[in-house]
């Protein structure tokens, strides 16, 4: 819970008797939740451990809030009128950006969203994987009526433009006037609002575009100044043709690219990161703008069918090879199956021998009643931690409200616990700058992302000592610990352990840059 600076001891004052006299005026902070969510937007913190954003490294510093933007950092005194946190033992960073997730439908259902703001999530970019409202002005003016805790930001879907022009006739590659169709709905999200062109070339409406499809709709996105985020076209044995795919689409398109969720999910491709980001170094030296983002989990979550690329479902050599290529069904874990609840939070591998039949033909059984959504523990932490130490990588969650996988409600204390504090992969200020800094500057968000004069307030204050996920695969919507306080455009939206009930969630559309203009890390 949100603590106030108490008043110091007679004798013990470093400012003056004004400064004296202005802390002990301020006792009264914080007042009731529902108060809190309707306080006003200007307040001081102090004693806080400033991770700014930027990389740079942690320093001592206070930070003045008014009106909802940063008014002052560094050495800032309170006056009597202020509202002042005591932020002592406590890291301040700015709210953490989440450039993959899938709060779509959440935001709209729970706009509290306390498994996105418990992690510290301030702004979420959804529309992911292809999958995107439609259209695009529609759902942002709801979300501009019904404003949700945090901001938003969202991509146009290729497979939902796709699924618009070819309906169920999606299985082969577009004529030129579909995809001529398609460019013009690309078009109109874009000119609604959204800021990227998102694919999901593994699953089955994506998965039959051409490169070419892709290249001519990524254009069109470019041309409005947005950018192109990519569920790849297979991130098992064929990852890095699908990533030499990507670096493609960049050259020809002209635009920047994003490889979302970066894994080498089987053990064909295991311990082989650096080649993959040899691969996009090369492309970045061609000047290219290739970035990633990664989730901090070694479990994959999906439809059943990802299992077998080849999309032969009935094909028992090709579903026995795709249960092999991520070790074995004992690592499938069924999270949702409409058909068979009972199945659900149960191995692929204990269903079947509870069955009496093989893993191979529970598959088949399983997608002919409708599929399934699987969690698949298939990645290497060898590759999770390449992938997060290349500097051009960025924390997401691949999660959202309601999400059956951890990742969902754990994502970003997760790497701020396990692999900054435990494991040390990342320091502190690498860790943040992934969450905060580097995924504004891709999203041209020039008043986020950083703790400065100007700025907007999204501001997140943890404790480094404890602050860790506790969601499991067995439950995974419970919240994490040790994320003290999120403001959102300088509202406070949680006070652990609860949200505070303010909504002061933003619509973005950030203003466009020149094409060719490179992120910086």
């Amino acid at each position: 819970m949100l603590t106030p600076l108490t008043s110091r001891k007679p004798g013990r004052r470093t400012a003056g008797v004004g400064f004296a006299i202005a802390l002990c005026a301020l006792v009264i902070w914080p007042p009731t939740p529902h108060v809190l969510a309707q306080a006003t937007l200007s307040f001081v913190i102090v004693n806080a451990n400033l991770v700014d954003g930027s990389g740079a490294p942690a320093r001592p510093a206070a930070v003045r809030v008014t009106n909802g933007r940063i008014a002052e950092v560094g050495d800032v005194r309170p006056t009597a009128a202020d509202r002042v946190i005591d932020a002592r033992g406590l890291v301040l960073a700015p709210g953490f950006i989440d450039t993959h997730n899938h709060s779509t439908e959440g935001l709209l259902t729970e706009p509290l969203a306390a498994s996105q703001i418990s992690q510290g999530i301030t702004t979420v970019v959804v529309g992911q994987d292809g999958s995107s409202p439609w259209p695009i002005g529609e759902y942002l003016d709801r979300l501009r009526r019904d404003p949700p805790s945090l901001n938003v930001l969202t991509a146009v879907g290729h497979a939902t433009v796709r699924r618009l022009v070819m309906g169920d006739d999606f299985a082969r590659p577009a004529r030129a006037d579909e995809v001529t169709r398609m460019e013009a709905l690309v078009e109109q999200g874009m000119r609604e609002g959204a800021i990227a062109l998102s694919s999901g070339l593994e699953y089955e409406v994506g998965g039959y575009a051409t490169t070419d499809e892709v290249v001519a709709l990524a254009r069109v996105a470019g041309r409005a100044g947005g950018f192109y985020i990519s569920h790849v076209r297979d991130e098992a044995d064929k990852a890095f043709d699908a990533m030499r795919e990507v670096v493609t689409i960049a050259e020809r398109a002209g635009l920047p690219v994003q490889n979302t969720h970066i894994k080498l999910g089987t053990a064909g491709v295991w311990r082989r990161a650096a080649e993959a980001l040899a691969l996009f170094d090369a492309a970045r030296a061609k000047g290219l703008d290739v970035t990633a983002d990664a989730y901090p989990y070694d479990a994959w979550s999906s439809t059943i069918t990802v299992l077998v690329p080849s999309k032969r479902y009935e094909d028992a050599v090709d579903v026995a090879k795709g249960l092999a290529d991520v070790g074995g069904a004992q690592n499938v874990l069924i999270t949702r199956h409409a058909a068979h609840p009972d199945y659900e939070f149960k191995t692929l591998d204990a269903v079947a021998t509870g069955l009496g039949i093989t893993p191979v033909a529970l598959f088949m059984q399983i997608v002919k009643a409708g599929g399934a959504s699987v969690v698949c523990t298939a990645m290497v932490d060898e590759d999770i931690r390449a992938f997060y130490r290349w500097p051009w990588t960025m924390v997401s969650s691949d999660g959202g409200i309601g999400m059956r996988h951890p990742r969902g409600a754990g994502s970003f204390p997760r790497v701020l616990g396990r692999f900054v504090r435990e494991r040390k992969w990342l320091t502190i200020e690498e860790a943040i700058h992934k969450m905060t800094g580097l995924p504004a500057a891709r999203l041209k968000l020039t008043d986020r992302g950083a703790v400065r004069p100007g700025s907007l307030a999204d501001l997140v204050l943890f404790d480094p000592a404890t602050v860790i996920d506790r969601s499991t695969f067995s439950e995974p919507l419970t919240l994490s610990t040790g994320i003290r306080n999120v403001w959102v455009n300088g509202a406070l939206v949680w006070d652990e352990p609860r949200p505070t009930g303010a909504k002061p969630g933003q619509v973005l559309t950030p203003g466009r840059t020149p094409r060719g203009a490179v992120a910086r890390p």
